[in-house]
This record gives structure tokens, C-alpha cells and sequence, in this order.
């Protein structure tokens, strides 16, 4: 395993479009950078204190918890909701959030509610699982784990979401995709969040991703509860508190940099389509 490292606080677009190439680490796993979560974490914090976010904290064990950041508007038209960080081996959801909040560019008609990070100890031992070795984004139906548990406390407690956005990597894809939940067929944020990232990072190619029919990027899978035996949490946002939601997915074999500046670039045309 390579020692953690921390990418530029500014990403050159120029130097990542000319490094696109596959490292070659991942055979079998992720075996690319690693990230030390409770910095990243702290920073995650700190800015967005500065920006006047409201902290909270999702106790889920003795000395464990998730952090739960709240932004509020006068007069919001909408309630979006995010989150990532809920495989410990997928550092650059967790550092594009950092960079969101950094950045401060946020939507002006929107209440924001953000879970930066739902899988604090997974990243200590660069696993998908957690401690407890249970893959967390398969669990909001059964309800195994005490961060789910934990976690679907806390978003019960919560308003219905207009949209939601889960940050995620695949160490196997061969670009960048997204997987859309519209149950009403609202107009489709996905191209734009395909074409947004396209000047950063390639966009997979292939027409099945996951054993799911895919298009330029884009898969829709079925929306039927009853065909799954376990549930993502994008599966239980659309299920409980949304009828729109993305999954964004940054390819692993590429570098962080790269990925994270992926993320970033799908997150603010998701938030900002008209």
C-alpha cells in the first residue's frame, strides 16, 4: 500500500487532461492512494464552519460518529441532499466535498443537507467494508450495521429531498458514469453532468457497467423494491425521500487528482442545472 497523500488544493486541468491513462494498480481491488480520514474530515469541518453550515454529529457507536453538515437559505425552492464517503476505498468522494466546501458555491435557492463521510472506519484499513467488515451501501434494508442504523435515524428525521447526489468510485470502470433514479422523468441531469466532467476525466464507453444497461456514461436501472434483496442508499433515498437521485461514479484506475476533480465538476452541474 502506497503511504496517504494529499492532492493540490488546486486542481491544473491542463496536467490531468494530458496524464489521462489508467495506472494499472487495480487487479482485483483498489490499490491506488489512500487518505488519512480524520484530516480530511477536520478540514471538511473547518470549512464549512467558516461558511456558516450548522455541524452535526450521527452517533453510531461508544467514541464513533458520522458527521452531518446543514446549510439553510431565506426563502429555499429546494432541499438537496449529498453524501459520500461510504466506501473506505474510494478516497476521492470524501476530498471532493472538502473541495465543495472550500469552494462555497452553492446553489442560492437551496436548503443543503451533506453526510461527508458515512464509513469512518473503512478508510483506516482501505477496505470497501467497514470495521465490522459489512459493505455499508448494501445495507439500508436489512439494517445490519450500527452506522446505517444510525444514519436512517437521522434521515428520518429529515424533510423530503427535490434531489440527491451519492459521491462514489469504481475501481473497475473505464471512465466516469452516472446512475439516474427519475422516477417522474423530470428532465435528466445526467448529460449534463456527463458533459461537465468530460473535459477532466474520460466518460466510460462501455453498454453494460454493473451487469446494467449503460449509454454514453448514463445507466437507469430498474426501480422495482421488490427485485432487491439489499438495498444502496440511493435505493433507499428514492424508496423513503426522493423521487430524483444520482449516483456518481469516478474511475479508480485513474489518478486521484483526476477523479476528485470529476467529482466535483458532475456535483456543481447537478447543482446548478437550470
Amino acid at each position: 500500500m502506497e503511504p496517504a497523500i494529499r492532492p493540490p488544493e488546486t486542481v491544473d486541468t491542463a496536467s490531468i487532461a494530458a496524464a489521462v491513462q489508467r495506472l494499472g494498480r487495480n487487479a482485483g481491488g483498489y490499490f491506488g492512494e489512500v487518505i488519512h480520514i480524520e484530516a480530511v474530515i477536520q478540514e471538511q469541518r473547518q470549512w464549512a464552519e467558516a461558511h456558516g453550515w450548522h455541524i452535526q454529529s450521527i452517533s453510531f457507536a461508544p467514541g464513533l460518529s458520522l458527521p452531518a453538515f446543514r446549510r439553510t437559505v431565506p426563502q429555499p425552492q429546494r432541499r438537496i441532499y449529498l453524501s459520500t464517503g461510504i466506501h473506505g476505498d474510494e478516497p476521492a468522494g470524501p476530498l471532493a466535498v472538502r473541495e465543495l466546501l472550500k469552494e462555497n458555491v452553492w446553489p442560492a435557492d437551496a436548503d443543503l443537507w451533506l453526510c461527508p463521510c458515512l464509513n469512518p472506519t473503512g478508510f483506516p484499513r482501505n477496505t470497501r467494508e467497514s470495521a465490522d467488515r459489512l459493505d455499508l451501501n448494501r445495507d439500508y434494508r436489512s439494517l445490519r450495521s450500527p452506522e446505517i442504523r444510525a444514519h436512517v435515524a437521522w434521515l428520518d428525521q429529515q424533510p423530503r429531498f427535490d434531489l440527491t447526489l451519492c459521491l462514489h468510485e469504481d475501481w473497475e470502470a473505464h471512465g466516469f458514469y452516472v446512475y439516474e433514479v427519475n422516477a417522474d422523468n423530470a428532465p435528466s441531469l445526467a448529460p449534463k453532468m456527463v458533459e461537465a466532467v468530460r473535459p477532466f476525466c474520460p466518460i466510460d464507453p462501455s453498454t453494460l457497467i454493473d451487469e446494467r444497461e449503460a449509454k454514453d456514461g448514463i445507466i437507469r436501472p430498474n426501480l422495482d423494491p421488490l427485485l432487491r434483496l439489499e438495498w444502496a442508499e440511493a435505493f433507499y433515498l428514492y424508496v423513503n425521500k426522493t423521487r430524483l437521485s444520482y449516483t456518481l461514479e469516478a474511475p479508480s484506475d485513474f489518478p486521484l487528482p483526476l477523479r476528485v476533480a470529476a467529482l466535483v465538476a458532475a456535483t456543481k452541474a447537478a447543482l446548478h442545472a437550470s
